[in-house]
């Protein structure tokens, strides 16, 4: 079985503003909910595509020096905005093949933790944006 491996460096925008000296994990999950069509004498459940439910959770330090990630993200909740994430920062400008570019437009931010704190650790958010739409570039 092939496989492929790659040392995880991606690049993150939220807004058109770099987040990726802040970013710990980008996750990009594309979901079509599973409506049953299963009619009167079937035997087994039949399902067909709903609606597409995309999510971009982002693990982030939390900064709030200027254009950073509180500064960032504060006036975006409960509003949409676009959120673009790569496997490399190469990809967010120049994606290809090998460094595709996830767009999401018309993200929407729930809610901002704006703090979490622990004696002796860095400060770090979980964000999700949710709904929009996905789309992928790969050149």
């Amino acid at each position: 079985m092939a496989t492929s491996t790659y040392l995880s460096n991606p690049g993150v925008q939220v807004n058109a503003i770099s987040l990726t000296d802040q970013c710990t994990s980008a996750t990009v999950t594309n979901t079509v909910e599973a409506l049953e069509s299963t009619a009167f004498g079937g035997t087994s459940r039949v399902f067909v595509a709903g609606l597409a439910n995309q999510e971009i959770t982002l693990d982030l330090y939390m900064s709030y020096a200027a254009s950073e990630t509180y500064a960032t993200l504060a006036a975006l909740v409960g509003t949409t905005t676009t959120v673009k994430v790569s496997n490399t920062t190469t990809g967010l400008t120049t994606p290809s093949a090998t460094e595709p570019c996830f767009t999401l437009t018309g993200a929407y931010l729930e809610a901002l933790p704006v703090i979490n704190a622990t004696m002796g650790e860095l400060s770090t958010i979980s964000i999700t944006f949710k709904g929009g739409v996905l789309t992928t570039a790969v050149s």
